[in-house]
């Protein structure tokens, strides 16, 4: 696992490497949690329940990448001010689905709490045939 971060001003930014296997969506949400209480440090306006959803929706999307896309993924997470971008970005081309809510279902749901929880959420393509799925949350 690798990251890279910097700071300016009120902007701060960091990225990781995760690898394919079901802890990395644990390994990303500490990651993530660390990361955001260095920016609060920083004087950043991220709230404590924003911490939360930030964490949740981490969590969410690199289970997705590491179940769906065959392969690791980078986090990348950007706090500037009070908004916080979440971007997730693997080798797969096929884009995620939301899925209707099914209480009897265990899984796929994720997406959705991602969308109730982010202010826009959405996929992108990449010129390499993968794809980036970002959340911006503000407040």
């Amino acid at each position: 696992m690798r990251a890279h971060g910097r700071a300016h001003r009120l902007t701060a930014c960091v990225e990781y490497a995760l690898p394919p296997e079901p802890a990395s969506a644990g390994r990303a949400r500490k990651l993530t949690s660390a990361f955001l209480a260095r920016s609060h440090r920083r004087k950043a306006e991220v709230t404590a329940e924003r911490v939360d959803d930030v964490t949740l929706i981490v969590s969410e999307l690199v289970t997705n990448a590491v179940q769906h896309a065959q392969g690791g993924c980078r986090l990348r997470v950007e706090v500037a001010g009070n908004r916080v971008t979440v971007e997730v970005r693997d080798a797969s081309p096929v884009h995620p689905r939301i899925r209707r809510s099914n209480v009897v279902r265990e899984s796929g749901r994720g997406l959705a709490i991602v969308r109730q929880l982010a202010h826009r959420l959405e996929v992108v393509g990449t010129p390499r045939g993968g794809k980036t799925v970002r959340a911006v949350l503000v407040g």
